[in-house]
């Protein structure tokens, strides 16, 4: 608010003031309503106007019973002329409506929708609005909306030709939300608007107050996507702007490293000695898309700011290497590196291709976790702060007080989704225990595959490279996708394998006591929108790490590793790898499965990303339609690593023709992108990141399919306006700043990376 000096006799000031004021300010909200509100999130007015309707009844086309066409969404309009309230199973309670006009009639069926028995009648006149299907001789809707139309309602915005559907409860309707959005409308009219003008008519978009109007009570359709269009884009230029800020803050009062030799493989760029030994070591010849991603993070590195830079590569194409130029870059400047990773597991197998790729190079690194020996870790700490040690590779250990470098110019972050926010910040800011005024550079790498489109949207803060290409012929594998009943075939198949030396992977995503918990919130959400439950079967559940299942019911994943070692693989070494094992336990595990004592590994966590045993060639997941394409497709990148063919079974007892087509994919492509494009296309990015990421919860109105030229643009503005004026505190630009501070005040504060 610091922002504003104004008079408080300023209407529009006061009106954009308005916004943060709690949601008790709106006519009609009691406090009653208010708790109502708060549980669907809705606290401030900005809350309230920022609750857009998920649909709209246009009554300037409305149709018939008669000119309903069957498999035609629309809205119908008629008397009810029967009601009636059935319970064929205790907790299956039907309301069954007979609609009708002057051409026919129609059936309305309402599933655990009980109270429109009460709140319905005979005689009203009502718009109804959903899909249509001719079943058992009649048209039907199955759980449409329902608005009752009547001269006499007091909701003036009912009787208009566009009727905003918003998200509602049972004790709060839409026709409620509609008034007390009405009431927010009043009370915020006049409203300033944040963006620059150069932008609202470089795209040709509506005023902010307009936008908002017409969002939730447009007069056209058309309206209403213009309004749509503007607002998806203040969403996207606040979100990016935030990001760059965030990643700004980093650099604020510090001085950054340019590294004179950048770690790029091409002829004409300088490298150093410790570079050029890294490419005579090569076991294989680097792909395009190594080479360019090589020349992006030589850029960065070289350039005379600090580098963001994030490398986003499927299973296999080769980010570790990608890693070991730009430790040999800061080897070559006479600084260090450290590398931290989620895993013990995945810090052994770093520091085996480490040790291969660096033999002869005069790069020295170790290895530190949680189970370094004390007096080997005093070692390396001493090492490490005396300069006598390039680089290091660990876990959270890396993150202790006493580890201390001597010069960290770059700092690299393997899967840094699974690190928080203050870990990868406290990981950064190690450069400043040697030297206060110093920043050291900051790459991170993936094998999450995340579109180009997302990967804006969430990493706005960061420049990207892609990795596609793998670096030599990856060995065959092949998906299919059973039913429950033909999972049999699945276990044959392994066991087939099993006989030929090979070793296999169970994965088994146990409903445990938080998923129980999910299920039944979906189910509660769906019967309070009036979704038919037989078409939302399965809930899909995003996991990407064991905290996932740190409630799973072990105990039938016990059953199942019992069963599998006495009847269907009893022949051979079966054990169980579970979330609640002991870290020392799980990695004794995994040590055994990947040295070959174990041939079946029945595991309820995700096997870690990265994790290489060449010799396994089966996994079989049960219940496959309950996880995310992505996270499906890194799983099975963990067979078909060696010289044997991989072959990975998808067991789904969904009978969801949409779960079958979706696990289906699987079977057609092995790109992890262009699986996580197929899996936008039906979810939610929030679904798929498990909502976890910074500043994603501020997007209501984007597609990042459909919005992906909009994401481009934005970001391409929200650099050229940071270019201008980076802490936003110019006449031209002081009203977005605040905007931004108030749309992310519980986030910005928290250092990005």
């Amino acid at each position: 608010m610091a922002a504003f000096t104004a008079n408080s006799s300023d209407k529009r000031l006061n009106a954009t003031l308005s916004l943060e004021a709690p949601v008790t300010s709106v006519r009609l909200i009691s406090a009653e309503r208010a708790r109502m509100l708060s549980s669907m999130g809705i606290h401030s007015v900005r809350d309230l106007l920022s609750h857009y309707p998920r649909r709209y009844i246009d009554l300037s086309s409305v149709q018939s019973t008669q000119s309903a066409m069957h498999g035609q969404m629309c809205s119908v309009e008629g008397i009810i002329k029967d009601i009636k309230l059935k319970r064929p199973k205790p907790n299956l309670p039907i309301v069954e409506i007979t609609l009708t006009d002057e051409f026919g009639f129609m059936m309305i069926t309402a599933f655990r929708q009980p109270w429109l028995a009460k709140q319905l009648s005979a005689g009203m006149r009502v718009v109804v609005a959903g899909l249509v299907r001719f079943e058992y001789g009649a048209k039907r809707m199955a759980n449409p909306y329902i608005e009752v139309l009547s001269e006499s309602s007091s909701d003036s915005k009912s009787v208009g030709s566009i009727i905003p559907v918003h998200p509602a409860t049972e004790k709060l309707s839409a026709a409620n939300m509609r008034r007390i959005i009405s009431n927010a409308l009043e009370m915020t009219e006049g409203i300033y608007d944040p963006f620059p003008m150069e932008f609202r008519a470089k795209y040709g978009y509506m005023s902010r107050g307009r936008a908002i109007k017409n969002i939730h009570f447009p007069n056209t359709m058309s309206d209403m996507k213009a309004a749509r269009a503007r607002l998806t884009y203040d969403e996207l230029l606040l979100l990016e702007l935030y990001l760059m800020s965030n990643a700004s803050m980093r650099a604020v009062g510090k001085k950054p490293f340019a590294h004179v030799y950048p770690p790029d493989t091409l002829d004409e760029q300088p490298v150093g000695e410790c570079v050029l030994k890294l490419k005579e070591n090569l076991p294989f010849a680097l792909t395009q898309d190594q080479k360019q991603a090589l020349h992006e993070i030589a850029k960065v590195m070289a350039a005379p700011k600090c580098a963001n830079h994030m490398v986003l590569g499927d299973v296999g194409t080769g980010k570790t290497v990608l890693c070991a130029f730009a430790f040999a870059s800061a080897k070559d400047n006479g600084c260090q590196s450290m590398f931290m990773v989620p895993t013990e597991v995945l810090c052994e197998q770093h520091a085996k291709t480490f040790a291969s790729l660096f033999e002869g190079t005069g790069f020295k690194f170790e290895v530190l976790s949680g189970s370094t020996p004390d007096d080997k870790r005093k070692q390396i700490i001493q090492g490490f702060a005396s300069g006598q040690i390039d680089g290091l590779i660990g876990t959270h250990a890396l993150l202790e007080d006493d580890v201390v470098p001597h010069k960290l110019s770059l700092a690299v972050i393997d899967e840094q989704q699974r690190f928080g926010v203050e870990q990868r910040a406290k990981l950064l800011s190690k450069t400043s225990l040697c030297d206060e005024d110093l920043i050291c550079d900051a790459l991170y790498l993936t094998a999450t595959p995340i579109p180009r489109s997302l990967a804006l949207a969430i990493y706005g803060n960061l420049s990207l490279s892609y990795l596609h290409q793998k670096p030599h012929d990856s060995i065959k594998r092949t998906t299919q996708v059973f039913s429950k009943g033909e999972r049999l075939s699945a276990y044959e198949a392994a066991g087939e394998q099993l006989e030929a030396g090979r070793q296999v992977y169970v994965v088994c995503p146990l409903i445990g006591k938080s998923t129980k918990e999910r299920d039944a919130l979906s189910k509660e959400t769906r019967n309070a929108e009036g979704q038919d439950d037989e078409e939302n079967q399965g809930l899909i559940i995003s996991i990407e790490d064991e905290g996932d299942f740190k409630d799973d019911d072990v105990a039938a994943a016990e059953s199942l590793c019992d069963m599998l070692s006495k009847t269907t693989f009893s022949g051979y070494e079966v054990a169980l790898l579970h979330g609640r094992m002991r870290p020392s336990d799980k990695h004794d595990i995994m040590e055994k499965f990947r040295k070959g004592k174990i041939d079946v590994l029945v595991s309820t966590t995700v096997i870690e990303v990265g994790v290489d045993v060449p010799n396994a060639s089966v996994m079989i997941i049960e219940d496959a339609d309950r996880f995310g394409l992505s996270q499906l497709h890194q799983l099975r990148g963990r067979v078909g690593r060696g010289e044997h063919e991989g072959f990975v079974y998808l067991i789904s007892a969904s009978a969801s023709d949409k779960a079958i087509e979706r696990l289906s994919a699987m079977e057609k492509t092995d790109d992890g992108f262009e699986l996580a494009e197929f899996d936008l296309s039906l979810r939610r990015e929030g679904d798929i990141l498990g909502n976890r990421q910074s500043g994603m919860s501020a997007l209501k109105l984007v597609n990042i399919i459909r919005d992906k030229d909009l994401i481009e643009a934005a970001r391409s503005d929200a650099a050229s306006i940071l270019d201008k004026d980076p802490f936003l505190k110019s006449e031209e630009y002081r009203l977005l700043g605040y905007e931004m501070h108030t749309v992310y005040k519980d986030e910005l504060s928290v250092m990005g990376g």
